[in-house]
């Protein structure tokens, strides 16, 4: 307790700071899921089914048995009383049909890669030679693939069924109508008034199937020679993991402990209960050893979730002047063959969605979830949000086109005022912060968007075979997965709070627990920023736990952006009630009345007097506990729990110049500029990165992405050679900025940056494309926008194949196009 200058606050949060988790990353000394190594560890190797639908008649597992190093065969029978099942925590409806999951089927497959037996040996090598020599004999039944089809499947119309025992391929159907929830008018009222006098623009886009590709494959251990059951996972969810397994196996929770080591990227793609972790827990407990399953990338690409699946059909309603008056989505969401963990609940997140930055007065979403014989679907980075912001954002262009105005001005005329915050959507939720117009004026600026708009109309008037595209994306999106109560509301089956603690140790050092589990996105970094100013203590003393249940007994984990708007304010609670702990004792230690004890720069000090200590000391004094006020007990370290009032809603805008040679049909990205706003930035080092990994992924859905299945329901993009993911040759410098509109629903001021670029590249991407060649005829491409579709888009143009007025949207799969246009103003048609 001495008088000490005070010393200038140097602050940690908006410091570009290197990633305190990448010394170990990048030099190996981490430890991966699949590193662990365990005494008496046996491994797994998967049996999968070839056929996408097929009822299993006989499972001979001699061979196998008899192989060397082979301790064990197991099929759904052997394990029926143990694997427990794989749980659907989002029912959208209360008639929802959902199919039951068992980790391993007994007597049907539902999709080609479900597992029907698993070989236990004491290598991983022989293990997988061994599952090579299970026979099983199957009966192929009838496969429900196409997304359309299936839809209309019953037993009447003989269609094919994914589980024909539910007589359905319909899952359930979730609707929204303004009118009817009281934010907006009748849709239907809209359209009728614009179809007399106005625009009506229909439309048909489709969300190709997307494989979230991530680099470290799903990877789990189990040990359950404890005294508690030990589950090591490449998981981004360990604590709904771990009641996942209790809930289903009979195990009690406190008899379970589930550890996320270093993940290597997720993307949506581990936030699952998978099939492999229920049956390897099984698997453990029936041997009572150890045992280890890692996928190969193969099986990765064929039985880890899928994500997107959808078919869009819009309808938009607008007066001649372009101000839209309605709007109307009707969508068909492939679920693959069982309703995952959260997957019926991916559309509905979008529904609130489509409505955009706009100030749309009407507007209805209805969306049927679909059974199909495929790998089920799940979140994939965005979920739900990117499929929403990619339609809406393609309408726009294409009523900007149907007006002869630029897309900007279109959406300008449209768009929420930054003096209209915080205002409250068609959709009902409340935006509670923003500015749009700032955004797009920085974007514009640093594009060069007059003058790329003065190239392209260059080469159209010189005829040039290379023809320049600008494209648009402005989005806005939901994040923060919370608050409890709306996801109640939608019978979301957990809460959106988040859980922190904050240890001050006696040496001075502090400990911080979060219940948010990272696979890549430099929590411990981003964290250790926060937790320093807060308590005034050095960046280097703060040490992040997380992603074990054993340590961080209370969490909801990491998806939706929702770390640091969630999971970050819990450590600003846990931090500020550690200094209301602290302060009585400072108060004591230095014989002042509390009411005149301040807190600066990590020091508590007396108002008016150079007299203070330290936080640390006070953590000291506390630990010893020979001098402390009457009452108070020993310690300062505290928990909390916060649970949002309200989404969170970044936004930004985002252009992108596309070349595209009209004679090959082959793309060229010249240049991509984006200005988000997310807030204030803790880590703008961080966020660039996160930035520049949204932004490849959207890309690549608009430009490479898509997941094919045969007419069998093969997977034949089941690698890297037939997948294509891009790679830094692929992809160019992107020119990123940001403005700052803070949010007003956290103390930080923060909104979530995960999945901003993956929402808002894939519309500006696909925008760009096809502005370079509307004026040759053609008005929509279908992603992924190869050469081959680009080249087919012109030519059918070019050859008249289009079609104007007509009553409904049509699609034509050999080309990817789709659209017509009810208007009272001309145009041509593609």
């Amino acid at each position: 307790m001495t008088a000490v200058e005070a010393q200038p606050e140097v602050k940690e949060i908006g410091r570009d700071r290197r990633r305190k988790e990448d010394a170990r990353l990048i030099t190996g000394r981490t430890r991966w899921t699949d590193n662990i190594s365990l005494n008496g560890m046996l491994h797994l190797a998967m049996v999968r089914s070839p056929f996408a639908h097929a009822r299993i008649t006989t499972v001979d597992t001699r061979a196998a048995e008899e192989s060397p190093g082979v301790v064990g065969v197991f099929t759904g029978e052997d394990l029926a009383d143990t694997q427990g099942a794989c749980i659907n925590a989002w029912a959208i409806t209360t008639d929802q049909v959902t199919p039951a999951h068992t980790p391993l089927p007994i007597d049907r497959v539902a999709f080609a890669g479900e597992t029907v037996a698993v070989v236990v040996a004491r290598s991983a090598a022989e293990a997988r030679d061994a599952a090579e020599l299970v026979e099983v004999d199957y009966d192929e039944l009838p496969a429900a693939l196409d997304l359309k089809e299936a839809a209309e499947a019953t037993p009447e119309n003989g269609g094919a069924l994914a589980h024909p025992d539910l007589g359905t391929n319909k899952s359930a159907l979730w609707r929204f109508d303004s009118a009817e929830a009281g934010t907006g008018g009748n849709v239907d009222e809209a359209i009728a008034v614009a179809r007399t006098d106005g625009i009506v623009l229909e439309r048909e886009y489709r969300q190709q199937r997307l494989i979230p590709a991530f680099m470290e494959p799903r990877s789990v251990v189990v040990d359950p020679t404890g005294e508690q059951i030990t589950v090591w996972s490449a998981t981004q969810i360990p604590h709904i993991l771990r009641f996942a397994l209790a809930a289903t196996t009979g195990v009690p929770e406190s008899k379970i402990r589930v550890i996320a080591p270093d993940v290597g990227g997720g993307f949506g793609g581990k936030l699952q209960q998978t099939p492999e972790e229920m049956v390897a827990f099984a698997v453990a407990r029936r041997l009572g050893k150890p045992v280890k399953y890692t996928e190969t990338r193969s099986e990765s690409l064929l039985s880890a979730h899928h994500g997107r699946d959808q078919w869009q059909k819009l309808t938009l309603a607008a007066t001649k002047d372009g101000h839209v008056t309605g709007l109307k989505v009707e969508l068909l969401a492939d679920l693959g063959a069982y309703v995952a963990l959260v997957g019926g609940g991916v559309p509905v997140l979008g529904a609130f969605m489509f409505n955009a930055i706009y100030k749309f007065p009407a507007y209805q979403f209805s969306c049927q979830t679909v059974l199909t014989n495929k790998t089920w679907t799940d979140a994939y980075r965005g979920a739900g949000r990117p499929e929403a912001t990619y339609a809406v954002e393609r309408l726009m262009d294409e009523l900007a086109a149907e007006l002869g105005k630029d897309p900007l001005e279109v959406r300008e005329l449209n768009w929420i005022k930054h003096e209209e915050f915080p205002f409250t959507t068609v959709a009902g939720l409340e935006y509670d912060s923003g500015n749009y117009e700032a955004a797009t004026a920085r974007a514009k600026e640093l594009f060069g968007y007059d003058d790329l708009r003065a190239e392209q109309r260059r080469r159209r008037d010189a005829g040039d075979t290379v023809q320049l595209g600008i494209g648009v994306s402005t989005f806005t999106e939901m994040c923060g997965l919370a608050p409890s109560r709306v996801l109640g509301q939608l019978n979301y089956g957990a809460g959106g709070w988040e859980a922190a603690s904050v240890r001050m140790l006696p040496t001075g050092k502090v400990e911080v627990i979060t219940g948010a589990s990272a696979h890549g996105q430099g929590h411990e970094t981003a964290f250790s920023q926060i937790v320093a100013d807060r308590l005034g203590v050095p960046f280097e003393d703060v040490e992040i736990l997380h992603g074990d249940t054993q340590v961080v007994p209370r969490g909801m984990d990491t998806y939706g952006s929702r770390s640091l708007v969630v999971g970050g304010e819990a450590l600003v609670r846990a931090a500020d009630k550690v200094l209301e702990k602290a302060k009585p004792i400072a108060a004591h230690l230095l014989e002042a009345s509390v009411d005149d004890i301040e807190f600066s720069n990590g020091r508590f000090g007396v108002r008016g007097t150079d007299q203070g200590i330290a936080l640390t000391e006070i953590a000291t004094a506390s630990f010893a506990a020979h001098n402390l006020p009457d009452g108070v007990e020993p310690g300062i370290d505290a928990d909390a729990t916060y649970d949002p009032v309200n989404f969170n809603f970044p936004h930004g805008t985002h252009l992108c110049a596309m070349e595209v040679d009209t004679e090959t049909g082959e793309t060229r990205m010249r240049k991509y500029t984006c200005v988000d706003d997310i807030g204030v930035i803790i880590n703008p080092l961080i966020v660039s990165g996160q930035v520049h990994g949204g932004l490849v992924q959207g890309i690549a859905q608009a430009l490479w992405e898509e997941a094919v299945y045969d007419e069998a329901g093969t997977l034949v993009s089941g690698s890297f050679a037939d997948y294509l993911l891009p790679t830094a040759a692929d992809t160019i410098s992107f020119d990123i900025d940001h403005t700052t509109s803070p949010a007003t629903s956290n103390t930080l001021g923060t909104k979530g940056v995960g999945e901003a670029g993956t929402i808002a590249s894939t519309p500006a991407v696909v925008n760009a494309v096809v502005d370079a060649v509307r004026h040759l005829g053609v008005d929509d491409i279908r992603m992924p926008c190869t050469p081959e579709r680009v080249w087919n888009a012109i030519n059918r143009a070019g050859s008249g194949g289009g079609t104007v007025g007509a009553a409904a949207p049509h699609f034509d799969e050999s080309t990817g196009m789709s659209g017509n246009v009810d208007r009272t103003t001309g145009g041509n048609e593609a």
